[in-house]
């Protein structure tokens, strides 16, 4: 109903839009020619020019429930909105399900120009996309659900991954496509998981042992396997192929920081598994991770830190994490004042080692925890400094002097144990006992 008001209109705008032209055309000419033209004379020409700028906005304009929407917001083949926009190889913008059904129906010009198309990528138009969003939420316009056009997806996976075995320009263009895709389309990222050819066929153009022999192609590979893995029915499907845990492990250790940091992003996705977390763990790859995050790349080290910390639920990977240098590392973070709260975590849980604990007791754990518990706002990292403080205690007699020394300068333990959290309070108890036997046995001798 809409569009046919905004036809029927047409003519009748046409008609006013010549009508105000020819007056402004006389206005011009009074102005130009009359030195004592008077002053509502250009008063009257800014108007007319103003009407016929929101006429010519409305010209190229549609309108839907009453709201104008810009031409270039409408996709030449649905006639609606744009959800998904993206350019053709031509230049002209299209909604991606209604130019990407013509591709898959073998259509290989531009429904536009007819122009033959040099290829069939689709580039998403971001700036299109931006204005449409501001557009939208500027006047309470609601945008359209995306279409969903499985058939047309899984014709298009297919001609992507067909091109993992052609040329290295092909590759790159894919995979740039799969990841820009699977990132965006949680329906795409679904796909993988009903063919088990699919995985095999991504990761073909790389080399394990030369994983990053082009690093752009394995950056944009490996993220594709991390965009993937968030999809819960494609984990066990990632981690049981057995090209994918080698080469996101070498790709921790080798790459552009964004391969490495996706590397580490996917493998704690995939932990997420407890039985994926034993492939992973018997893989090599917590020494890579700990490398990672001992390098200090900020956003690497956050996705290093949590992969680390998953694998160790598992008690098989703390015996390896601690063989890899995992205290060292870790500790040397915390008194840096970094990741604490994360750390301070996987710390914890790696005190059911002897030999964490004796590493603790040596690299100076002691008086940082002690400093934390005083000082730190984040009841988390007391609860587990208070935690790790207690097996080192119970573990280490060598030990109890420092905390005797700071409990009775500033009662740290005694304020946690009435303050904290339920597990700090058992916790910091359970310290205080260890401090008031240690002291009653050598009162007694």
């Amino acid at each position: 109903m809409a569009e046919a008001g905004v036809l029927e209109t047409v003519p009748r705008t046409m008609t006013k839009e010549t009508e105000l032209k020819k007056e402004l055309e006389k206005l011009v000419e009074t102005i130009l020619v009359e030195e004592d033209y008077r002053v509502e004379v250009t008063d009257e020409a800014t108007r007319i020019l103003s009407v016929l700028k929101e006429l010519k906005f409305k010209k190229s304009s549609k309108v839907v429930d009453n709201t104008v929407i810009p031409e270039e917001f409408i996709c030449p083949i649905s006639k609606k909105i744009m959800n998904d926009p993206v350019v053709l190889a031509t230049g002209q913008t299209y909604d991606r399900p209604f130019i990407q059904r013509l591709i898959n129906e073998g259509q290989r010009t531009c429904p536009q120009t007819q122009q033959a198309i040099s290829h069939t990528f689709l580039t998403p138009n971001h700036l299109v996309q931006e204005m449409i969003s501001k557009w939208s939420k500027e006047r309470g316009v609601e945008l359209p659900k995306p279409v969903v056009d499985d058939d047309a997806d899984r014709v298009y996976l297919k001609s992507l991954l067909e091109k993992m075995s052609s040329s290295l320009s092909d590759q790159k263009e894919a995979a740039k496509e799969l990841r820009l895709l699977t990132k965006r389309t949680p329906s795409f990222r679904a796909l993988f998981s009903d063919s088990t050819d699919a995985i095999p066929q991504l990761l073909n153009p790389l080399s394990p042992g030369r994983a990053n022999t082009h690093p752009d192609l394995q950056e944009d590979l490996i993220t594709t396997i991390f965009n993937l893995s968030i999809h819960e029915n494609n984990k066990q499907l990632i981690a049981e192929n057995p090209l994918v845990i080698p080469l996101l492990v070498e790709s921790v250790g080798s790459g552009t920081i964004e391969t490495r940091r996706n590397a580490a992003a996917a493998l704690f996705s995939l932990s997420s598994l407890d039985s994926n977390k034993l492939v992973i763990g018997k893989s090599g790859a917590l020494k890579p991770l700990i490398g990672l995050l001992e390098e200090g790349h900020p956003p690497a080290m956050k996705d290093a830190a949590l992969a680390i910390f998953n694998l160790c639920l598992v008690l098989e990977n703390r015996v390896r994490a601690v063989q890899e240098g995992a205290v060292r590392v870790i500790l040397k973070k915390i008194m840096d004042c970094i990741l604490v709260d994360e750390l301070l975590a996987t710390l914890a849980i790696l005190t059911s080692q002897q030999e964490a604990v004796r590493e603790m007791g040596l690299l100076g754990a002691v008086p940082c925890l002690i400093d934390i518990i005083r000082e730190s706002s984040s009841e988390r990292s007391k609860e587990n400094c208070a935690a790790i403080l207690h097996t080192i205690c119970l573990n280490d007699r060598t030990k109890w002097p420092a905390v005797m020394e700071e409990e009775k300068a500033n009662a740290t333990l005694s304020i946690l144990a009435e303050h904290g959290t339920s597990r700090a309070k058992r916790k910091a108890n359970g310290i205080l006992k260890i401090l008031n036997r240690a002291a009653s046995i050598t009162h007694t001798l």
